[in-house]
């Protein structure tokens, strides 16, 4: 097998911005819940309206305590298996796939759920970028219909590398995740390269991802943040399902305060390099923030960052500035997404 011929990071990162980039996440982990009273059991522990997913139907969800504090970050879709089964697919944050399938047994009483962890069985792409769709579609040989996001659908590769295509636009970009056997991963991959994808990599990524704001667990959440202090958190909290975990401060904090303690947003870095994870944000002396991620954004042409910023100094263009190792550097909130 040949080696490919590394891409510059500033070509890969254009090709997101202007065509197609591939990226490889397979180690998201996994998870596969059968039986009848999945939708149910799952509806009952994560904060969106998974009983009511309909076949090809996907949300963001989270996994959270009786506090409404994360404990996992959750993609979850409603699938047919081969025999015809409805099933429940998870995905959730890369090595976590043994910690959910014990916090999801834990919770399993009588309900007729068997959870099976598919991790190790299944690769993952993602391919991201204005003309995701059209290079999807060479590949296949066959137009990819419009897909609301979390939507999903089966096509098959070649002959016999069924996938299954999801629309996720986790980049700010137009994006597919690709998910298949990993016995055909790589005819895959060949094949989405030669109908014009970007082969990419993980700094790329993380770049993009930034810029977009999106959050990830084990960097921008923890197991002590407040499920509706997360960026995007809304459209993974369903208020018209029924009771479970977590709910009663999620509704209080929306019925009583109005809004939360504090809320996730982009910063703007006016002089220096990116802000280290972990960086507390002042204003007139006060702290009122913490940096979660950060990057140096080419559209911009200087840092950004991801932050939680407390409640009156949320505004974007309010100066502030971030403590670093090297000294205090001048930053501006800029909102979300950081970069449109």
């Amino acid at each position: 097998m040949t080696t490919a011929t590394p891409v510059p990071a500033s070509a890969e990162y254009q090709s997101a911005l202007t065509s197609a980039a591939l990226f490889d996440i397979s180690g998201a982990a996994k998870l596969l819940l059968t039986g009848p009273d999945a939708p149910m059991f799952l509806g009952n522990l994560s904060t969106n309206d998974v009983k009511a997913l309909p076949l090809g139907g996907g949300c963001e969800a989270y996994f959270c305590d009786a506090r409404a504090k994360v404990k996992f970050q959750a993609w979850i879709y409603h699938v047919r298996l081969s025999d015809a089964r409805h099933a429940m697919w998870i995905e959730t944050t890369p090595g976590r796939n043994t910690e959910l399938v014990q916090y999801l047994d834990r919770y399993l009483i009588s309900e007729q759920v068997e959870i099976a962890d598919r991790t190790a069985d299944f690769a993952q792409f993602h391919l991201a970028g204005p003309k995701a769709a059209t290079v999807l579609g060479a590949a296949l040989g066959e137009p990819v219909p419009e897909l609301p996001e979390f939507a999903h659908m089966e096509r098959t590769f070649g002959r016999d590398a069924t996938c299954s295509l999801r629309r996720r636009d986790q980049l700010g970009a137009p994006g597919f995740d690709i998910v298949c056997r990993t016995d055909v991963a790589e005819g895959v991959k060949r094949m989405l390269l030669a109908a014009g994808a970007t082969p990419a990599g993980f700094d790329t990524f993380e770049t993009l991802r930034i810029e977009a704001g999106t959050p990830v667990f084990g960097k921008d959440i923890d197991e002590n943040r407040f499920v509706m202090e997360v960026g995007y958190a809304p459209r993974a909290v369903s208020y018209a399902k029924g009771c479970y975990l977590g709910q009663e401060p999620i509704v209080m904090a929306r019925d009583r305060a109005g809004h939360v303690n504090r809320a996730f947003l982009g910063l703007k870095v006016l002089e220096g390099g990116p802000l280290p994870a972990g960086a507390k944000v002042f204003r007139d002396g006060q702290e009122v923030g913490l940096v979660t991620s950060s990057c140096q954004s080419p559209r911009l042409g200087v840092p950004v960052a991801l932050a939680y910023l407390k409640w009156k100094h949320q505004e974007p263009g309010t100066r502030m500035e971030a403590e670093t190792p090297a000294g205090r550097q001048p930053v501006e909130v800029l909102g979300l997404p950081p970069v449109k």
